[in-house]
């Protein structure tokens, strides 16, 4: 019988969580460690497509995601005033008995993949980071900022969009804004919301909203990103309103419930894509520490867990884990991933150009791409 495997997870997002997941029910022994203390159980609201929900099922926590969330299939265009101009039906990309969509909260999204990562028996450190990785063709040492050191035959950096595992493995690339920059807040539902809404144009570039359960939304405004210096945390909710005052239906009771500065959120658009390969040695990358796309597609989460699943299907296999193992996974993702990448940032930049582009058919031809396995 052969020594047990062991992986070390770097960052217990999205893409952490669901790789620990996968790893653990296949019997390797994995370790978690996260720089945040309260595991990064916060945020404002999150958009799933099917594919992303696809893989969501096959971690085993689609019932509690179904239960917490909200589906819905199809998605309206609205002016400014709030009048819908179109509605079309969302093709349903983690195939026909999913959802076209699903909102829900980003914490509760969090809560259910922390409970499963825990309940799958991963060793979970929090407020932990890897300091010093030292590797060679058979494993890497890791020293954490704990002082612990350990020895793993492959490390999963899954640190985020600003990887410092990334960095420290060679690996230059690094994100760049897009120009763009969005303001979230979590709401209560308004009667009739029961699906995306967008509106494209008016003092912002986007202006939507999601619902994320019978009785909240995810609401959220695009405009051109500014120094944060000069928007002062206390100031954000009033901020927020003043750019809503230009938007009607829903917006209007979305607007007056904007009075708590801490919920709402500004974050720039980034993108990037580290092309050539995922990893070094034994070190490899998923979800935002391999690439970035800014949320006009709402398609970062799904990449993300698709990283995971993919990877974990080459690890759990039975072939080696060696070059030619993470040179396939890398080939496997890239050409999907960047076809999500430059979709999204192209979307942004027809905004900010004001280019009336063909959104509906870019979108559809990616959605389609997406339906496929990844």
């Amino acid at each position: 019988m052969g020594r047990e495997k062991t992986v070390l997870v770097v960052g217990g997002g999205t893409s952490g969580n669901a790789m620990t997941v996968l790893l653990r029910r296949a019997g390797i022994a994995v370790d978690l460690v996260e720089a945040q203390p309260d595991w990064n159980v916060r945020g404002s609201g999150i958009t799933l497509q099917g594919n992303a929900l696809r893989v969501l099922r096959e971690l085993g926590v689609w019932d509690e995601i179904r239960a917490h969330g909200f589906c819905f299939d199809s998605l309206g265009l609205t002016a400014p005033d709030g009048t819908v101009l179109h509605t079309s039906e969302d093709l349903r990309t983690g195939g026909d008995d999913l959802p076209a969509t699903l909102g829900m909260q980003r914490p509760v999204l969090q809560r259910i993949l922390t409970d499963a990562v825990r309940a799958g028996g991963a060793r979970v450190r929090l407020g932990t980071t890897a300091e010093i990785l030292t590797q060679d063709d058979k494993g890497v040492t890791v020293r954490l900022s704990d002082g612990t050191e350990r020895r793993y035959d492959l490390v999963v950096a899954a640190d985020g969009l600003n990887s410092a595992t990334r960095a420290a493995i060679g690996i230059d690339d690094k994100p760049a804004p897009t120009g763009m920059a969005i303001w979230r807040v979590p709401a209560p539902r308004p009667a009739g919301v029961d699906r995306t809404d967008l509106a494209h144009g008016g003092p912002c570039y986007i202006a939507g909203y999601t619902p994320t359960s019978d009785d909240t939304v995810y609401a959220y405004l695009v405009e051109a990103n500014r120094d944060r210096a000069t928007i002062p945390p206390e100031s954000y909710a009033q901020e927020m309103r003043r750019l809503a005052e230009g938007y009607g239906g829903a917006w209007t009771e979305i607007r007056e419930s904007i009075t708590d500065p801490a919920q709402v959120n500004y974050t720039w658009f980034d993108r990037l894509l580290v092309e050539g390969s995922w990893h070094r040695g034994r070190v490899v990358l998923v979800g935002d520490a391999a690439h970035c796309c800014p949320p006009t597609m709402a398609q970062g989460a799904a990449m993300s867990l698709e990283d995971a699943w993919v990877l974990a299907q080459l690890l759990t296999g039975g072939a080696d884990w060696d070059e030619e193992l993470l040179r396939s996974y890398y080939e496997r993702r890239i050409d999907r991933v960047r076809t999500v990448v430059e979709a999204s940032v192209r979307i942004g930049q027809w905004q900010l150009d004001g280019v009336r582009g063909d959104l509906p058919g870019l979108m559809g031809a990616t959605m389609a791409v997406l339906r496929e396995l990844p």
